[in-house]
């Protein structure tokens, strides 16, 4: 990155080990600097751009990088040639090294009368007010911001800090530092950058009227006011309120800055984002994902209040897995002066209460002896943790729960899942899963990093994952959460299988409805021509008969059961799913930003994303072949859960 335009010298061709020069036609110094984009190995005279006169080097400059680390990013560097004026030189760009950073890159090389150069800037603010507003380019050069009170540094990050025109405002939260004089810094900036200057400070979020309104907002799946979100993290019921934190760059559209979110809602669709809750400790240091849960006995002794305790793990990138606490329902954290609780090479805590055992689990995802597994720790009292055992075989973002098997009375397996959404069914003594399946899958599409709720009201397995790679271009907000669902277990042909549902409070969010039934779909025909809606809940009841495939067009989009591959498809998204007794069932949640299918009451569940034209509002039925039917349909429009 930071290179100009669409190409740049890059000597990384095929790997580092490639070597060669570059030589430029021979020109008049005529100015008193030369200034240049460089990047790539930082090798004197081996990964190189150097400046040329009678056969010898008279300026040299590497790259910045080395074995030790760094980034593919371009910055300025400049010469002093005002000793040089009227000679002939050329520019010679050097790879003569192999191994790590043995490349080099160069772009922009410009004769000027000023240098163009990067300086570490700085301003000082009195904070009057609760936000700090940043304007931010996306796809900018990235600096790293610090803000510091009297030297000591309180918020550090990376952000790609607009130099002119801004693509949104985000912000930053002061509240904690009213009347406090800090200083923001910045590592680097063009030595004439007016940036900082953009800054500024106001008692609310940036165009705070027109929030959860941009037209393309997701107007039922949760997504941040301002920047990226990814995995789901500490999902707990609480004071009736479902908590939602979640992995967030609160300064940028793109991944990065790991904090975590927070937001509350009292029926998992009306959602109030609330303050960062997890800062991390210092720069490089994040706040990975992680759990929480309500320690109702207080096995902890962190209990100081009357409210619930709440108890979070999280994965600190620099230390290990610690704990954090909250006594005012989960405003603020504090953390266990003893973290990390766990070092480990791995990540992503799920703590769980085992009542037969009488202690409370971890299940984590580790790397052990070049395998990926989940490990299993436990503990009397949050604080002191023992490894009990290992599974291999899963990836990140754990979760672990029972479930009674429907119909079976007393009867329950316990659920092992992972990030891809791919789960075990077995037995849990509390140390050890014993699987008693092979890897199923319910969830294919955009979906990762699912997690459920702990203390949810009425013994409810409710479930959120992220919506990865759903994409919101142009927009000051990026990814979202897929729509939250039941999950239970019950008895198939197959043996026990997790089923997913929409959960019940999607029905407040419902609006006009239509009801048709027994209808006869031939090919060319539209039953539904004078249907129209932009956020829709889609129930059908389709026999296929001979038709080799049939479902809908809705908004464009074609959501379709192939009889012929006995699959759900959609954006070529495809889930396996069997007729029973020759019928299929197709749930259909229609957003602005992904559709969601749930065939056969939940046997498979598609999460599917890209922004709806927001022009096409129609709904069709589509089928090829004869003998198909709808026996049910009823489309329901939703409305919006911000408005």
């Amino acid at each position: 990155s930071g290179f100009l335009g669409k190409g740049l010298v890059n000597s990384f061709l095929g790997g580092d080990d490639s070597t060669g020069t570059l030589t430029s036609p021979a020109f008049t110094i005529e100015r008193i600097h030369i200034n240049f984009l460089i990047g790539g190995g930082k090798y004197a005279g081996q990964t190189c751009i150097n400046l040329v006169i009678d056969g010898k080097v008279v300026r040299t400059a590497t790259g910045p990088n080395d074995v030790a680390g760094g980034s593919e990013r371009l910055d300025w560097e400049n010469w002093d040639v005002t000793d040089l004026a009227g000679k002939s030189a050329t520019i010679r760009i050097v790879d003569e090294r192999r191994g790590g950073w043995g490349h080099i890159n160069v772009d922009q090389i410009v004769q000027s009368d000023r240098p163009q150069r990067f300086e570490p800037a700085g301003r000082e603010l009195v904070i009057e007010k609760r936000y700090l507003h940043i304007p931010v380019k996306n796809g900018g050069r990235k600096v790293r911001m610090k803000l510091t009170d009297a030297g000591r540094t309180v918020r550090e990050f990376d952000v790609e800090l607009a130099d002119g025109n801004a693509d949104f405002q985000t912000f930053l939260d002061l509240e904690g530092f009213r009347g406090k004089r800090l200083a923001v810094e910045v590592d680097r900036l063009p030595i004439d950058s007016k940036a900082l200057d953009a800054i500024h400070q106001a008692d609310e979020v940036p165009s705070a009227a027109a929030l959860y309104s941009e037209f393309v907002r997701p107007q039922f799946h949760f997504t941040s006011r301002r920047g990226w979100l990814n995995d789901p993290n500490g999902l707990v019921y609480s004071g009736g309120q479902w908590h939602l934190f979640y992995q967030h760059n609160p300064y940028g559209w793109g991944w990065g800055n790991m904090h975590w979110g927070h937001a509350v809602s009292k029926d998992l669709f009306h959602w109030q984002e609330l303050p960062i809750a997890l800062y991390p400790q210092r720069y490089d240091d994040w706040c990975f994902s992680g759990s929480a849960v309500v320690d109702v006995n207080n096995t902890s002794g962190f209990k100081t209040g009357t409210g619930d305790l709440l108890v979070a793990a999280y994965t600190s990138t620099g230390r290990g897995e610690c704990i954090v606490f909250s006594n005012d329902a989960g405003r603020t954290w504090s953390e266990f002066a003893g973290n990390p609780v766990v070092k480990h090479a791995g990540r992503d805590p799920k703590l769980l209460w085992h009542e037969p055992s009488q202690s409370w689990v971890m299940a984590l995802y580790d790397e052990f002896e070049n395998k990926q597994w989940i490990a299993f720790y436990t503990s009397k009292d949050l604080k002191t943790w023992e490894i009990q055992s290992r599974i291999d075989g899963f990836f990140e973002c754990p979760d672990l729960f029972e479930l009674p098997v429907a119909g079976q009375s007393g009867t329950s397996k316990w659920v092992l899942y992972a990030a891809d959404g791919k789960y075990r069914l077995g037995q849990f003594d509390g140390r050890k899963f014993i699987p008693e399946t092979e890897k199923l899958q319910l969830w294919h599409g955009n979906f990762y990093a699912a997690q459920t709720y702990s203390n949810a009201p009425d013994g409810r397995r409710v479930q959120i994952g992220w919506g990865n790679g759903i994409e919101f271009r142009g927009m000051p907000f990026n990814q979202q959460m897929v729509l939250p669902v039941e999950l239970t277990l019950r008895s198939t042909a197959d043996g026990p299988r997790l089923f997913a549902e929409p959960v019940r409070e999607l029905a407040g969010l419902e609006g006009p409805t239509r009801r048709w039934s027994e209808v006869p779909l031939a090919e060319n025909e539209n039953p539904l021509a004078d249907v129209r809606g932009e956020l829709l809940r889609i129930t059908a009841e389709i026999e296929p008969g001979q038709a080799d495939f049939v479902g809908f067009t809705v908004r464009g989009v074609s959501v379709r059961y192939d009889a012929q591959k006995r699959q759900l498809v959609c954006r070529g998204v495809a889930a396996p799913l069997m007729p029973v007794d020759g019928v299929v069932t197709m749930e259909i949640i229609v957003d602005r930003g992904s559709i969601e299918v749930f065939g056969n009451g939940g046997r498979t569940a598609l999460s599917v994303g890209g922004v709806l034209a927001a022009d096409d509002r129609s709904l069709k039925t589509e089928v090829a072949g004869t003998g198909a039917r709808l026996k049910s349909l009823k489309v329901v429009e939703l409305k919006s859960a911000w408005k």
